[in-house]
């Protein structure tokens, strides 16, 4: 029987069963389809790419596990499995920035997007104004932590020799601003993208 012809919950069935190949059969026969939706939504080849290989990867480990019971329904599956791990790529990535001692750290990482359109500009605009506002409400040391930090640029050595203290209690105070900014942003249900 010719490939094509063989209908999907038989190939997935036959790969249930031990037939490596079946899944590369499927893999090329709905590869345009998940990966331009994947795209669609993510607007970047290499997070397309990467959330392409984990769907399948999800995909192998579901069959693997013989916890697939989608009536013949491969590509809806797999689709909502695409999906599914598109919305975790977008949480992973517009949270409030972890703490990181790193010299490259911008609390704004998680606004830049290198195809901002109007909207979005307006948008960012909007984020920036709100956590602006929000840094008002942290305790004046914390404040001057992050705002040296954020908007100076300035490194935990040239915020210590400015402010006077140890370069650990400039860490803490920029950590203990960022904990309470995140407080304060979900306590407000505030949205950092749209």
């Amino acid at each position: 029987m010719r490939q094509e012809l063989i209908k999907d919950a038989v190939l997935v069935s036959n790969y249930i069963n031990g037939d490596e190949h079946s899944l590369s059969v499927l893999i090329k026969r709905h590869k345009q389809k998940i990966y331009s939706f994947i795209y669609s939504k993510v607007f970047d080849r290499d997070v397309t790419e990467d959330v392409f290989q984990d769907t399948f990867i999800k995909v192998i480990k579901t069959l693997k596990l013989g916890k697939y019971n989608e009536e013949g329904k491969f590509l809806p599956w797999v689709m909502r499995i695409a999906h599914n791990l598109v919305i975790d790529h977008f949480r992973k990535n517009n949270r409030m920035p972890k703490f990181d001692n790193s010299n490259d750290f911008n609390i704004f990482s998680v606004l830049s997007d290198s195809s901002l359109n109007a909207e979005k500009s307006l948008i960012k605009g909007q984020v920036e104004e709100d956590i602006k506002r929000l840094i008002e409400e942290l305790p004046e040391d914390q404040k001057e932590v992050l705002i040296m930090r954020m908007y100076n640029d300035m490194s935990f050595k040239e915020i210590s020799e400015n402010t006077g203290v140890s370069i650990n209690t400039a860490l803490g105070r920029m950590r203990y601003a960022l904990i309470n900014l995140r407080k304060v942003i979900e306590k407000h249900n505030i949205v950092l993208t749209n």
